[in-house]
């Protein structure tokens, strides 16, 4: 069976995002609303500044007990995230985020068009484990080759 790419393993295509200058709570809001672990911060019409997700709200906001309604998405999401193209396969996209250390990808065509929101959640065990034998190998590489 061939292996699933990002754009088929993600459920919905809906893309959620808000602009720059909203609140982390208006963020919480919509995403909560919307069952979303993650959104992204444009700028109309269509260009990707950042990505906020829910681990973003713990550690940038309330771990530093900011105000949510006073604190700007600009000022705590991840800017310039990393972006896979919708072609890309579930588990590269999985290792990817396993040397990275994040969770959510956003999927990109050639034409810089959003087409949705790729999670680790989206993938299988199977695309899972072959993403955690690939990270494996990549270590012990770069181990032997100091």
């Amino acid at each position: 069976m061939p292996e699933r790419t990002v754009f088929q393993s993600v459920p919905r295509k809906h893309v959620l995002s808000l602009g720059p200058r909203a609140n982390v709570w208006e963020a919480a809001c919509a995403m909560t609303r919307e069952n979303c672990g993650s959104i992204l911060v444009m700028e109309p019409p269509d260009k990707l500044l950042g990505i906020v997700t829910e681990r973003d709200l713990m550690t940038r906001v309330l771990a530093r007990a900011l105000d949510p309604k006073a604190t700007a998405l600009a000022g705590v999401m991840t800017a310039h995230p990393v972006c896979v193209a919708p072609e890309y396969k579930v588990s590269d996209a999985v290792l990817i985020m396993i040397e990275r250390g994040f969770r959510h990808l956003p999927i990109v065509d050639a034409q810089g068009k959003i087409l949705g929101v790729f999670s680790v959640r989206d993938a299988l065990p199977r695309e899972i484990g072959t993403a955690l034998s690939q990270a494996e190998f990549n270590e012990q590489v770069n181990e032997v080759l100091g």
